[in-house]
């Protein structure tokens, strides 16, 4: 019997097949595959997360916004840029723009103590409802309810947490004062929390249930009967929508403008240029006025949507200074247009106000413009028309004396008004502001990262440096003129 020998082909098993080995391109090319497959998993994740982020980041220009639901307005569109390319705008925008180094130390001024001028003392009057109970969380809370921003100012910068989008530009040129602010004053500007409405009309009503617990929300415009607290509104840094300049520089062109007629040159009629169709009844009645050699009043309808087409040429304020009376109306609440009719140096009509801004309190009737009663309106802009061309002299110093009121409201004394509120509210909160996670820091960097085409050349131009000098000294409450 033969011996089986190991390997022998005979009486055993066949030998096992050669092993096939895959050419060397194809296995380089499987053993790359893998780590593609992977970075490509890695990159679909990482855009998934991107998108995810960029659609819960709500920003200045209102993406992811929706209007305020007391006061809805058509929403704003961010159709002209891709999914991808708007997400990783908003991404880079709000999260790595912002410089990460500390903010500016506080500047050693000269001292050179000024006072501020009489009205700054509504400030007290304005916080006064706070005075005794102060400013808990819990009651900034409750006063969110009415408003479309939160700001938090902690150790010199800026945080924002935003609720509802503003119409038009209002958040981004309101944001962009308060970036100012800080940057005039670096260093100065305390530590604050607050809450902000951009619409028009207040909503704290001392009238209803907020009368036992007043409610703390900052908006452009207040009433005796609110507790709504006025603030500069957003047309002092510019106005894109309606081609206006910032305050200081809308403020001389218009001044330089008033100077091409002399009084007596100025038609004889008083003279009002707007939009009607914005739910004012006092506008809706003034338009019934429009016959200048019967009531002595021009009533214009304004159509901004032609105006822009046009490139505002029609709606230069500097051209409208061509009349010796102006007719101050109220829109849908107060209306932006108050300090630009002052500025004329024609006799302003003010038409029975039932709104005030933070200056106009410091106004004076027939001092610095006539009062108007809406009853009987057309009838009262006659006879008010027919005194001032019988009593030119007069007349006219009234107009100026409110031209020179508005002179004096540089931008300088808006900053040192928005400095000595915030100061003042801030001994008032009864904890130390801290921004909420959910806030974005906003610096200059990130809000011109977000401004459009339109927004930027007034934003840069009405940016500013440290003041070397102290913002105002505040007076104590002015009773006397809170009486007026």
């Amino acid at each position: 019997m033969g011996v089986l020998v190991h390997g022998s082909r005979r009486g055993g098993l066949p030998p096992p097949p050669p092993v096939r080995r895959l050419p060397f391109p194809l296995l380089l090319r499987r053993r790359l595959l893998l780590p593609l497959a992977l970075s490509f998993f890695l990159l679909l994740l990482l855009l998934y997360k991107a998108d995810r982020l960029a659609k819960q980041t709500t920003t200045v220009a209102g993406h992811n916004l929706g209007p305020t639901p007391w006061h809805l307005f058509p929403p704003r569109t961010f159709d002209d840029r891709t999914r991808l390319s708007l997400a990783s705008h908003i991404i880079r925008c709000s999260y790595l723009t912002c410089p990460r180094s500390p903010p500016p130390p506080t500047l050693t001024r000269p001292s050179s103590p000024s006072y501020c001028p009489r009205f700054f003392s509504f400030i007290l009057r304005d916080l006064h409802p706070w005075s005794a109970s102060g400013i808990s969380l819990p009651h900034l809370m409750e006063a969110r309810k009415s408003a479309a921003f939160r700001v938090v100012i902690h150790r010199g910068r800026l945080f924002v947490d935003f609720y509802f989008a503003c119409v038009q530009s209002r958040a981004m040129f309101t944001i962009w004062g308060l970036l100012q602010l800080l940057r005039r004053y670096p260093g100065s500007v305390p530590d604050v929390d607050l809450m902000f409405d951009c619409m028009d009309k207040p909503s704290v009503s001392m009238l209803t249930e907020h009368a036992a617990f007043p409610l703390p929300l900052f908006r452009y415009c207040t009433t005796p009967n609110h507790f709504d607290i006025p603030f500069p509104d957003w047309s002092f840094w510019g106005w894109p929508e309606t081609n206006l300049q910032p305050w200081d520089v809308e403020f001389n062109s218009i001044k330089d403008g008033s100077r091409a007629l002399s009084w007596r040159e100025r038609f004889p009629w008083a003279y009002w240029k707007g939009n009607p169709n914005v739910g004012s009844p006092i506008r809706t009645k003034l338009m019934k006025c429009n016959n200048s050699s019967y009531w002595g009043a021009e009533v214009i309808q304004q159509n901004w949507e032609k105006e822009k087409t046009a490139g505002f040429e029609q709606s230069q304020l500097s051209k409208q200074c061509k009349h010796r009376y102006k007719i101050y109306a109220e829109g849908y609440a107060w209306s932006v247009s108050l300090k630009y009719i002052l500025s004329c140096g024609s006799l302003s009509l003010i038409i029975s106000p039932e709104y005030e801004d933070f200056f106009s309190r410091g106004l004076s009737p027939r001092e610095n413009y006539w009062p108007i009663s809406s009853v009987d309106l057309c009838r009262n802009i006659m006879r008010v028309v027919s005194w001032g061309n019988a009593n030119p002299y007069e007349a006219e110093a009234i107009g100026q004396r409110g031209q020179e009121f508005m002179g004096n409201l540089s931008m300088d004394h808006v900053y040192d008004y928005m400095y000595n509120l915030l100061t003042e509210y801030s001994k008032l909160l009864r904890f130390s502001p801290v921004p909420p996670s959910s806030a974005v820091e906003i610096c200059g960097e990130s809000l011109l990262c977000f401004a459009d085409s339109m927004q930027t050349p007034l934003l840069k131009r009405s940016a500013v440096q440290p003041s070397p000098s102290e913002p105002c000294t505040l007076m104590t409450a002015d009773n006397e003129l809170f009486a007026k």
